[in-house]
C-alpha cells in the first residue's frame, strides 16, 4: 500500500489528467500543488511587465490620437517657432503671427479633450466643461495682459470673445446645421436659451451702468465711483453665476435635457459614438494643453503692440477680432460639429453657454483679480464697445426666442459679425494712450 501511494503521487505530478476523487487522491493532489508552488517563485513578474507594456501602448496611442491624428496639428510647430523668434529676432509682428497659429491647434485640442471627458460626465456637465476649458485660452491671455497693466486689451479681448461666440460661432453652427438638414427645421430647448439670454442681459446691465456713469459725469467721485461700482457689481455677478450653476446642475436639471425628436434613432446614434481616450487621459491632456497655452499666451500678449505697429492694424481690431477667433477655435469646431449632428442643445450650451460664462464669470473674475493685483480693472468698456455688446445680445435673443434654427438665421448672424469686425477695424480707441 505505501508503494501504491508513491505511484499515485508520481502520476499526479507528471500528468494533468483527471483522477477520480478519493481521500488518497485528494491528499496526493494537495501534495502536488505544494510541490508546484515551490518551483514557481518568479511567475508574478510576468503580469507586471505586461501591465507596463500595456500602459506604454496606451500612452503611445493617446499621443497619436491627440497630437498626430488631427490635421490641424500641423500648426503645432508654430508655437515653438514663435518662442524661438522672440529670442532670436525680436520681431514682434512675426512672433504675434506665429503665436496665433500655434495657439489655434492647442485651443482645438482643448475642445477635443473636453469632448472626450464629456462622454463620462453627461451632456449638461459636458457642455459646461467644454465652455470652461474652451474659455481657458481667453482667461489665461487676460490674466497675462492684466499683469502687464494692459487693461484695455483685457476688456476688448473678453468683449470680442462674447461677440465671437454669439455671432460667429453660433452663426456658423446654425448655417452648417441648416445646410446639412435643409429639409427639416432644427429645434432646441427654448427654455434653457431664454435663461441664458436673461443672464446675458444682466451682464449687459452690469457693464453698462459704469459706462453710463462715466460718460454722463454723474458720479459722486469722478473715476472712483465707477471703479467701486464695477467691483461691487462684479461680486454680485459672480454670485449670480454660482446660483446659475446650482440651478442648471442641481435644482432644475430637467430644464436642460436635450430635445430628442427622433427617439430611438438618436439613441442608436449616440450608442455608436464611443470615447477614444479614457477619462484620466482626457484630464491629463487638459492639464498639459492648458500649461502650454499659458506659456504661449505670454509671448502673444507681449507682441500685441509690436504687431499693431508692424502690420498697421489697430490694437482694438487685434483684441476684439483676432484674439477671440483664435481663443474660440475649440468652441467653433465643437459647435459646428454638434449642429451638423442635429444636436443643437449642445451647440447652444457651447456657444451661448460660453458667452454667458465669460460675461458673468470671467469678466467679474478679472475685475476681482485686478483688485487684488492693484490694477484699476473696471466694467467701463467705453461707450462704443458697450453699445455693440447691448445690440448683439438683443439680436441673438430675438433669434433664439422661437426655439428653432435654419441656415438663414446663421447667415444673418455671420453677416452681423462682419459688420462688427469692420467697425472695430476703423475704430480708434481713445484710451489706448493711457495704457
Amino acid at each position: 500500500m505505501p508503494k501504491m501511494g508513491a505511484i499515485g503521487v508520481k502520476v499526479d505530478l507528471e500528468s494533468d489528467e483527471e483522477i477520480p476523487f478519493s481521500s488518497s487522491a485528494a491528499t496526493n493532489k494537495v501534495e502536488a500543488l505544494d510541490f508546484e508552488m515551490v518551483h514557481l517563485p518568479s511567475r508574478p513578474v510576468m503580469p507586471n511587465s505586461w501591465i507596463a507594456r500595456h500602459i506604454g501602448m496606451r500612452a503611445v496611442r493617446s499621443i497619436y490620437i491627440v497630437l498626430l491624428k488631427a490635421k490641424i496639428n500641423m500648426l503645432l510647430p508654430f508655437g515653438p517657432l514663435a518662442i524661438l523668434l522672440h529670442y532670436v529676432t525680436g520681431k514682434h509682428g512675426w512672433v504675434f503671427f506665429f503665436s496665433l497659429l500655434g495657439i489655434i491647434p492647442l485651443a482645438e485640442r482643448l475642445g477635443y479633450a473636453t469632448e472626450q471627458l464629456a462622454f463620462y460626465t453627461g451632456p449638461t456637465v459636458g457642455g459646461l466643461l467644454n465652455a470652461t476649458f474652451g474659455n481657458a485660452t481667453e482667461m489665461i491671455i487676460s490674466i497675462y495682459a492684466l499683469k502687464n497693466g494692459m487693461i484695455r486689451v483685457v476688456q476688448q479681448s473678453l468683449l470680442g470673445s462674447i461677440l465671437s461666440n454669439m455671432l460667429l460661432v453660433l452663426g456658423c453652427a446654425f448655417f452648417s446645421g441648416g445646410i446639412v438638414h435643409y429639409n427639416k427645421v432644427q429645434v432646441f430647448n427654448k427654455s434653457a436659451a431664454v435663461v441664458n439670454s436673461g443672464l446675458l442681459l444682466m451682464a449687459v446691465m452690469g457693464i453698462m451702468f459704469p459706462a453710463v456713469l462715466h460718460f454722463t459725469r454723474t458720479e459722486v467721485h469722478f473715476g472712483k465711483s465707477e471703479l467701486a461700482l464695477s467691483r461691487f457689481s462684479s461680486c454680485i455677478m459672480l454670485v449670480a453665476y454660482a446660483s446659475y450653476l446650482f440651478f442648471q446642475l442641481r435644482s432644475h436639471r430637467s430644464l436642460y435635457n436635450p430635445i430628442n425628436e427622433e427617439g430611438d434613432n438618436d439613441q442608436d446614434c449616440d450608442e455608436d459614438e464611443i470615447p477614444e481616450i479614457t477619462h484620466w487621459e482626457a484630464i491629463g491632456w487638459l492639464s498639459v494643453l492648458t500649461v502650454w497655452v499659458s506659456i504661449l499666451s505670454g509671448y502673444l500678449v507681449d507682441a500685441i503692440q509690436g504687431a499693431s505697429d508692424s502690420f498697421n492694424i489697430p490694437v482694438a481690431f487685434i483684441s476684439v477680432i483676432l484674439l477671440p477667433i483664435v481663443g474660440n477655435a475649440a468652441e467653433h469646431a465643437s459647435a459646428i460639429m454638434f449642429a451638423m449632428k442635429d444636436k443643437l442643445d449642445i451647440t447652444l450650451g457651447v456657444a451661448i453657454g460660453s458667452s454667458t460664462q465669460i460675461s458673468m464669470f470671467v469678466i467679474p473674475f478679472c475685475v476681482v483679480v485686478g483688485w487684488i493685483m492693484g490694477e484699476p480693472m473696471d466694467l467701463n468698456f467705453q461707450l462704443f464697445e458697450t453699445a455693440t455688446l447691448f445690440i448683439t445680445v438683443l439680436v441673438v435673443a430675438f433669434m433664439l426666442q422661437e426655439g428653432t434654427s435654419n441656415y438663414f438665421k446663421g447667415l444673418m448672424l455671420i453677416l452681423c459679425y462682419l459688420i462688427v469686425a469692420a467697425s472695430f477695424f476703423v475704430h480708434v480707441d481713445p484710451s489706448n494712450d493711457a495704457n
